[in-house]
């Protein structure tokens, strides 16, 4: 007998992986196009840094608040669902178990064997088939709002952090350059490592990113500058 082959899947990751690389992302993205955009303005080092400090406590709160609101209504969604395929097991186990065995037959399994699996797999636990075959539902993708709420808030703090570090680091009258640069380069090093935690290749997911990232700062910059013409 051949010893038994464990896997530990990327897929598994998604659930913390997405919330992280959304809020560093944000972070960096938001705070560093609100430092261009001020220093653009011209106004005193100062005010940049408070500016930036600023987008970095409400940024990341806002993105806790944001994180746990969604996924709650997508853990809500779930639960209704689980609960009203729970109902339907108690009521009509017959009927569940031709739409389980219907299930297999339409992923390619034979009638017959597709039958003698649905009944094995009632047998062991009929909720858990059920929510995994039926609903799409496993423990790896189950929605975990606490998780992605404070997932986002660290990752958006820390990605935030990055260009208030380097506006602390900017020589006097170069910030908006000194910041877009540094930014761009962490947002490439941030598409980089997410693109290799989750498996992919790194090309796309880091350009992706980076395009985005230059898109936002080039136009709060043109913001800011007008704004500190006018005023």
């Amino acid at each position: 007998m051949h010893p038994i082959h464990r896997e530990t899947h990327l897929i598994q990751r998604i659930g913390w992986l997405r919330a992280a690389v959304l809020g560093a992302n944000d972070g960096i993205i938001s705070t560093a196009s609100l430092v261009v955009g001020v220093a653009a303005a011209a106004t005193s080092s100062k005010e940049v840094l408070i500016a930036g400090v600023a987008g970095l406590v409400a940024g990341a709160m806002s993105m806790a608040a944001g994180e746990y609101v969604s996924v709650s209504s997508q853990a809500d969604t779930e639960q209704a669902d689980l609960a009203r395929e729970r109902k339907e097991l108690a009521s009509s186990p017959e009927f569940e178990l031709d739409e389980l065995t219907q299930i297999y037959v339409d992923r390619g399994i034979d009638p017959m064997l597709a039958r003698e699996v649905a009944v094995q797999l009632t047998a062991k636990d009929a909720f858990v088939a059920h929510a995994r075959d039926e609903l799409g539902l496993s423990a790896h993708v189950v929605a975990r709002p606490v998780q992605a709420a404070l997932t986002s808030a660290l990752m958006f703090s820390i990605g935030a952090a990055l260009p208030i570090a380097i506006v602390l680091l900017s020589p006097a009258g170069s910030t908006s350059v000194v910041v877009s640069a540094g930014s761009l380069i962490c947002l490439a090093i941030l598409g980089a490592v997410s693109a290799r935690v989750g498996g992919a290749g790194i090309v796309k997911p880091t350009i992706r990113v980076t395009f985005w990232g230059a898109l936002a700062m080039a136009a709060s910059a043109g913001i800011g500058a007008l704004v500190g013409r006018v005023v």
